[in-house]
């Protein structure tokens, strides 16, 4: 299943420049701390935990105090610069390169967990099968053109019980916005998000269970509409295949900010939609070998 013709070359390109995503990481916070409340509301004992598409590693310290106990901690982007903004890079620069899971950063507990950050693609992770107990991701899904490859290989690296939990935007992202270039041309400036009830598809075909999916709307209100493009630009941009090839001229940019204006509510500002999917499942301990043979399990009783 392919969610929209992206480039994955240029979302390696967009992502190179970290200053630009800076204006984006009041919204990137706000959904990490949603998606932590969900997380604390799931016992696991975790001692191996991923961060697919870390970026610059913000959520890794908060893993860490999440899973005091934990042995390890990786955070994974395919941005080299990404990962060089991180409290974390300096710190295993200067370790030792014969461990790729080592203690490089000390939080105030003494079982922190060693955290170690990898330029790779989320997507083909160099991880054993069922070696990982949590595996998080924020914002991150969507900007692949074949999520439902993702959530397999994540349920590969996924430790029986593991838990994946990830936040992905949804289908009414920029619905506003996307109105508004609908009146100026044809071509699509916004990704086609994927829904929510497909997300659930995808991880049922992937092999988790009982999946959880939740959607949570937050709307911006801007007073400067060119403030409201320069933020989407800052969530990451337009790296679909199909996307317009050429600038807006000065007469279509002028539409478009006429179109942003009839979109002025009561209170003066333009609004902007942000649909966030939030989704976790488990990966389930098996019922049968791959021969086919069903597995019996007889548990003593404890004493």
């Amino acid at each position: 299943m392919q969610s929209a013709p992206i480039h994955l070359p240029l979302v390696r390109r967009l992502f190179a420049t970290p200053t630009r995503l800076q204006e984006s990481q009041f919204l990137r916070r706000e959904i990490a701390d949603r998606m932590a409340e969900k997380l604390a509301l799931i016992k696991i004992d975790a001692k191996h935990i991923v961060d697919a598409g870390c970026g610059d590693g913000a959520d890794l310290s908060r893993l860490n105090v999440r899973f005091p106990f934990a042995k390890s901690i990786m955070g994974i982007d395919a941005s080299q610069q990404a990962l060089m903004q991180s409290e974390f890079f300096e710190v295993q620069q200067k370790s030792s390169l014969n461990a790729l899971f080592q203690r490089l950063f000390h939080l105030n507990s003494a079982n922190s967990a060693a955290v170690s950050l990898l330029c790779g693609d989320f997507a083909v992770l160099p991880l054993a099968p069922n070696s990982i107990d949590v595996l998080w991701s924020n914002l991150a899904l969507h900007w692949h053109p074949q999520p439902d490859q993702v959530l397999g290989e994540w349920f590969r690296v996924l430790a029986r019980n593991g838990i994946v939990m990830f936040s992905s935007f949804g289908p009414d992202t920029f619905i506003e916005l996307k109105q508004a270039f609908a009146l100026v041309d044809t071509y699509p400036h916004t990704l086609p998000f994927v829904d929510m009830h497909d997300f659930g598809d995808m991880l049922v075909a992937a092999g988790f269970a009982t999946p959880v999916m939740d959607v949570e709307r937050i709307t911006l209100r801007y007073q400067d509409p060119r403030q409201l493009l320069k933020d989407v630009r800052a969530l990451g941009g337009n790296p679909l295949a199909n996307r317009r090839q050429t600038l807006l001229g000065k007469a279509a940019f002028t539409r478009l900010l006429s179109n942003l204006e009839q979109k002025r509510e009561s209170d003066g500002r333009i609004p902007l939609t942000i649909e966030v999917v939030f989704g976790h499942a488990f990966k389930p301990v098996p019922t049968k070998l791959a021969s086919g043979e069903s597995i019996i399990r007889f548990d003593l009783p404890k004493k």
